[in-house]
C-alpha cells in the first residue's frame, strides 16, 4: 500500500507540528510565490507544494518527514554544496527561489537553529556561474508608464551596470527593451494600459515578467531610496526616471537582501543617442547570433570578437547593438581604433597583458554580495597585477579615448599588497576549513597552525623529558575522548610519581595522571584546529570587506580594461582582414567602393569574395531596385551594405576599399520568409506586419533593406504591393528613405523612368547553354530573367520536372500572360493533349495546358455542345457570364452555383 503523505501546507495545524516544521511554515508564509530552499544541515530541503514542484522540475525522488503528525509530510532535498545547478534549472523555467540559511552556528544554538531568507533568486537576478554567459550581460528591466511617457531602467546585478532612459511611445519602448534582451521584466500596473504588449514581448524574449504593486512607484520613497544608495553621486532625475529607477532599486533590495554596493551609478541616456535596431534588423543582419541556429559563429560578433577579457567581449556586443548617431563620438572612437591599428606592436603587448585578467566586473559583484571565496580574491590579485604594465604600455597614446582611459587606470597597489600578504597562492575552495591565510600575516594563526601541525611532536618531547626526570621507564602519554590526554603509570612505578601530578583515573593495573603543562598542551591541541579555522575565516572576511569597500575603484578599472580590450580587438581584426577607416558625413550619402560582407568572406576567403560598390543619397539615388536570379548574391550585397554602414557608425573599420558613410538614424530590414504560429500569423501576414512597421517608423534618414516584398501572395497582388511600397518610399513628402530593394518582379524596373530617385541595378550572370555562372557583380540596369529553372537544376530537381517547367515557361512567355491579363484580353481555360494554334509545340503527353494561346473566340467548343439560342458561341457565353459576376459580393454557396452554371455552358 502506498503511504499517504501531506502535500499541501494548508492542511497542517501549525500548533501541532514539531518546532522545526513550525519555523519552516512561518518562514514560508512570507514567500508563498517562491520555492523555499530550507537549510537543514548539509541539505536544502523542500516541503509540501514546493517539494511536488521541485521534484517534478528537477526529477527528484520524493520522501517524507515525520513532523509530529500522524501522516508524514512530503519532501525532497538537494546537497547545499551543489545547489546552484538545481536552482538555475528552476529559475530558468520562470520560478523564484528563496534561499533560507542557518543564521547562527548550530554548535552554539540553544534549541532550534535560527534561520532566515538571505536572498530571493529570480530569472533576472541569478548570478550563479551556471546561469551566466561571460560574453553577454544578464539584464533585468523595469518599465514604468506615466500616461504619456515610458521610463525604462535596466540592471545587470552580476556586474553592477545600471542604465536609465525614457521613451515617448510603445514602439520605441519595445525596441529599447529588446536591445537589452532581459531575462526578467518588472513593471507597474499602468503599463498594461499603455499599448505595450508585454505578453508577446516576454514570449519572444523568453523572459519572465512580474507586475509590481504601486507601492514600488511612490515618488517620495523612490527619491529617498536613490539618495540613500548613491549618496554624493545621486543623479538628477525627472519624475518618470525617479519612479522607474526607484522601483528597480526597491525590487533589487527586497530580493538580494544586501547593500548592492557594486551598483555605483545610474547611467542615464537619451534613446536617440544610439541607432535603434529593432528585432528584425538584429536577426536579419546576424549581428550577435545567426538567424536559424542561434549560434555566435556566423554572426558579425563572431568576426569582430577577438577580445581577451570577458568585460571586453560584453562591451563589444554592446557597441554592435548600439551604433552611434553623433559624428564627434564616432570620430573619437575611430581615432582610438586607428592609433591601435597603427601601433600594432604596442597593441599586441597590451593584448598579452589583457589575456591574464579575469572578469573583474563579476568578481566585484561576488565580492559585493559577500559570496566571493579565497580563489576569487587570488583571481582578483592576479588580474590587478597586470594593471600597471597595461598603464605603462599605454602611457603615450594620444587619441582622446585611449589617453583618458589609460590615465584613469588605478593600479590598486594597496589592495594588491593586502591580498598578496594575506591569502595563500593556492587556497582551498571552502572558506571555513582553514588553509587560507598566508604564514606571517597573523601571529596567532601561525601559532595555532604550529600547534595543530606540531602537537604530536610536543607530546613526544614532553613524554621523553618526564620519563627521564621521573625514572619511570614505561611512562606513556595516551588519549581518549572522555579524559583527553594523560600520563599512564603502571602500579610497579607508582612510588616514582611526583607529588605535583594530579590523579585522573584509577585502573586495575595502572594509574592515570595529568599535569598543568600537559593540560595546557591538551587545550591547545584539541582546540587549535577549531580556533584556527574560525580565526582564518574572520581574517579572510576582513580582507574581503576591505576589498568590498573599494568596489567603485575596481569597477572603474574594469570599465577601462573593457574599453581597451574592445578597441584593440577591432584594430586587430581590421588589420588582419584588411578593413579601412570609413569617412563619416552628415549629408546622407552612402558611398562604398568594393564593399565586402564581413562574415561571408570569412567562410569563402577574402580572395574569392567579389567586392561591390554602393551609392545612395537623398536625391537622385534614393532607391536602388535590384533584380537578378536567386543565389546570385542580392541578399548578400544588401546585407553587406547595411553591415558596413552599421560598423562605420559603431566607430569600427569596415570591409571595403573605401567608404564614406552618411549617418543613418535607423536600419530596417525585411528579408526572408517565416510564419508566426504562436500568434496565428501566416508568412505573408508576418511580412506585411514588418513592412507596415518599417513604413510607419522609418524616416528620410533611415536605411531600408527590403528583399522580395509581396512574394507571399498572388503574383499581381504582390506586384501591386511592391510597386506601391517603392512609390511610397521614394516620395520625399511621405518618406524619402535610402533603400536597397531586391525583387523578382521585373516590372518594377519600369519605375526608373517613372519615379525620380529610383535606379535599376542587377546581378551579372553568364549563360553557358542550360547552365549559368554567377558573376556576383552589381551592374547598372535591370534583369529580364530570373533563371529560376537553372537554379532549380543546381538544387537537384528531377530532369522531368525541369523539362516540364521549361515547357510551361515557354507557354507563358509566348502568350505574354501578364500583358493580356492587364488588358482583360486573356482567357484561361482547360485543355488536354492539344496543340497551340499558333504553331508552338504541344504539351507533353498526359499534361494539362494551363493557358490557351489564342483569342477568346478561338476557344474550342466542347464536343457535342450547341451554340446558344442567340447564335453566340460557347466562348462568348462564358466570357459574358464571367463579366457579370461580382466576386466581392458572392457568398460561398453562390460562388459554387456560378461555377456550376459555367460548367453547364461548357457542356
Amino acid at each position: 500500500m502506498i503511504e499517504e503523505k501531506i502535500e499541501h501546507i494548508g492542511e497542517v495545524d501549525k500548533e501541532k507540528v514539531s518546532p522545526m516544521m513550525r519555523q519552516y511554515i512561518e518562514t514560508k508564509s512570507g514567500y508563498m510565490d517562491c520555492i523555499l530552499f530550507y537549510r537543514l544541515g548539509d541539505f536544502y530541503e523542500m516541503f509540501f507544494e514546493d517539494a511536488l514542484l521541485a521534484g517534478r522540475e528537477l526529477e527528484l525522488t520524493l520522501t517524507g518527514k515525520n513532523a509530529g503528525l500522524e501522516k508524514r509530510i512530503v519532501m525532497c532535498g538537494i546537497p547545499f554544496h551543489s545547489y546552484e545547478g538545481y536552482m538555475t534549472r528552476l529559475v530558468d523555467n520562470g520560478h523564484k527561489v528563496a534561499i533560507c540559511e542557518q543564521t547562527e552556528d548550530p554548535k552554539l544554538a540553544k534549541g532550534i537553529v535560527q534561520r532566515d531568507v538571505v536572498r530571493i533568486v529570480t530569472p533576472g537576478t541569478n548570478t550563479s556561474a551556471e546561469s551566466l554567459d561571460e560574453t553577454r550581460n544578464s539584464y533585468i528591466v523595469c518599465v514604468y508608464y506615466s500616461g504619456d511617457m515610458f521610463g525604462l531602467s535596466a540592471c545587470d546585478v552580476s556586474t553592477g551596470d545600471f542604465y536609465l532612459t525614457e521613451c515617448s511611445d510603445a514602439s520605441s519602448a519595445e525596441d529599447e527593451i529588446e536591445r537589452y534582451s532581459p531575462k526578467e521584466l518588472i513593471y507597474g500596473s499602468y503599463v498594461e494600459m499603455s499599448g505595450l504588449d508585454l505578453d508577446q514581448l516576454a514570449l519572444r524574449l523568453k523572459a519572465s515578467r512580474t507586475m509590481l504593486n504601486e507601492g514600488y512607484f511612490e515618488i517620495g520613497a523612490a527619491r529617498k531610496l536613490i539618495k540613500d544608495h548613491f549618496r554624493q553621486k545621486t543623479p538628477v532625475l525627472d519624475e518618470v526616471q525617479t519612479l522607474c529607477s526607484g522601483g528597480m532599486l526597491k525590487y533589487l533590495y527586497e530580493t538580494q537582501k544586501n547593500e548592492l554596493t557594486h551598483i555605483t551609478q545610474i547611467v542615464t541616456y537619451v534613446s536617440g543617442r544610439f541607432m535603434v535596431l529593432d528585432s528584425y534588423a538584429r536577426r536579419n543582419l546576424d549581428l550577435t547570433e545567426t538567424l536559424r541556429e542561434k549560434n555566435k559563429r556566423g554572426s558579425l560578433l563572431w568576426v569582430l570578437d577577438k577580445t581577451k577579457t570577458a568585460m571586453g567581449a560584453r562591451m563589444l556586443r554592446t557597441f554592435i547593438e548600439q551604433p552611434l548617431l553623433d559624428k564627434e563620438f564616432i570620430e573619437d572612437r575611430l581615432d582610438a581604433v586607428t592609433e591601435l591599428y597603427d601601433r600594432h606592436i604596442d597593441r599586441e603587448e597590451i593584448r598579452e597583458y589583457l589575456a591574464g585578467i579575469y572578469d573583474l566586473e563579476r568578481l566585484a559583484g561576488r565580492i559585493s554580495y559577500r559570496n566571493a571565496g579565497p580563489k576569487d580574491l587570488i583571481a582578483f590579485l592576479s588580474s590587478v597585477k597586470y594593471l600597471q604594465p597595461i598603464k605603462n604600455a599605454g602611457s603615450d597614446f594620444v587619441s582622446a579615448i585611449l589617453r583618458n582611459t589609460f590615465d584613469e587606470i588605478d593600479v590598486l597597489s594597496d589592495l594588491c599588497e593586502l591580498v598578496e600578504k594575506a591569502i595563500v597562492e593556492d587556497p582551498p575552495f571552502q572558506i571555513k576549513e582553514g588553509g587560507i591565510i598566508k604564514e606571517g600575516y597573523n601571529s596567532q594563526v601561525d601559532e595555532l597552525r604550529s600547534i595543530k601541525n606540531d602537537g604530536k611532536n610536543w607530546l613526544i618531547r614532553l613524554e621523553e623529558r618526564e620519563r627521564e626526570n621521573t625514572g619511570i621507564k614505561g611512562l606513556r602519554i595516551r588519549y581518549n575522548k572522555v579524559f583527553g590526554y594523560y600520563f599512564e603509570v603502571t602500579n610497579s612505578f607508582l612510588n616514582l610519581v611526583p607529588e605535583t601530578w594530579i590523579r585522573k583515573q584509577t585502573l586495575t593495573g595502572a594509574e592515570r595522571y595529568t599535569t598543568p603543562e600537559l593540560k595546557e598542551l591538551e587545550d591547545k591541541i584539541l582546540h587549535a584546529e577549531d580556533r584556527l579555522f574560525s580565526l582564518e575565516y574572520d581574517l579572510f572576511t576582513e580582507v574581503r570587506e576591505t576589498v568590498a569597500a573599494n568596489i567603485e575603484r575596481i569597477l572603474k578599472d574594469a570599465r577601462a580594461v573593457a574599453i581597451i580590450d574592445c578597441l584593440a580587438s577591432i584594430a586587430y581584426v581590421s588589420e588582419r582582414n584588411q578593413y579601412v577607416r570609413p569617412q563619416i558625413n552628415t549629408k546622407g550619402i552612402i558611398n562604398i567602393k568594393n564593399g565586402r560582407h564581413p562574415v561571408v568572406e570569412q567562410f569563402i576567403g577574402m580572395e574569392a569574395f567579389i567586392g561591390n560598390d554602393t551609392y545612395l543619397d537623398n536625391d537622385k539615388n534614393r532607391v536602388a531596385v535590384i533584380t537578378g536570379p536567386n543565389m546570385a548574391g542580392k541578399s548578400t550585397y544588401m546585407r553587406q551594405s547595411a553591415l558596413i554602414t552599421l560598423m562605420a557608425q559603431c566607430g569600427f573599420y569596415v570591409p571595403a576599399d573605401s567608404a564614406d558613410i552618411g549617418i543613418c538614424d535607423r536600419i530596417f530590414t525585411r528579408v526572408g520568409a517565416s510564419d508566426d504560429l504562436a500568434s496565428g500569423q501566416s508568412t505573408f501576414m508576418v511580412e506585411m506586419n514588418e513592412v507596415a512597421h518599417i513604413l510607419k517608423c522609418a524616416t528620410s534618414k533611415s536605411l531600408l533593406i527590403l528583399d522580395e516584398i509581396g512574394r507571399g501572395t498572388s503574383t499581381f497582388d504582390g506586384l501591386g504591393i511592391a510597386w506601391s511600397v517603392v512609390e511610397y518610399i521614394c516620395d520625399k513628402k511621405k518618406l524619402g528613405a535610402k533603400t536597397l530593394f531586391a525583387t523578382h518582379y521585373h516590372e518594377l524596373t519600369e519605375l526608373e523612368d517613372k519615379l525620380d530617385g529610383v535606379n535599376n541595378y542587377c546581378i551579372a550572370v553568364k549563360e553557358q547553354g542550360e547552365d549559368i555562372i554567377f558573376l556576383r557583380k552589381i551592374v547598372k540596369g535591370g534583369a529580364d530573367k530570373s533563371y529560376g529553372i537553372q537554379v532549380a537544376r543546381l538544387a537537384g530537381l528531377p530532369r522531368s520536372v525541369l523539362d516540364r517547367a521549361h515547357e510551361i515557361v515557354e507557354l507563358l512567355t509566348d502568350n505574354d500572360i501578364n500583358a493580356k491579363v492587364r488588358n482583360n484580353a486573356q482567357v484561361i481555360t482547360r485543355g488536354r493533349n492539344s496543340a497551340r494554334k499558333n504553331g508552338a509545340s504541344g504539351t507533353t503527353e498526359g499534361q494539362m495546358s494551363l493557358f490557351w494561346g489564342g483569342d477568346a473566340s478561338e476557344i474550342p467548343e466542347s464536343s457535342g455542345a450547341a451554340s446558344g439560342s442567340n447564335g453566340a458561341s460557347t466562348a462568348e457565353l462564358v466570357a459574358d457570364a464571367l463579366r457579370k459576376i461580382r466576386v466581392d459580393d458572392l457568398k460561398p454557396i453562390e460562388a459554387l452555383n456560378e461555377l456550376a452554371k459555367l460548367q453547364e455552358l461548357l457542356g
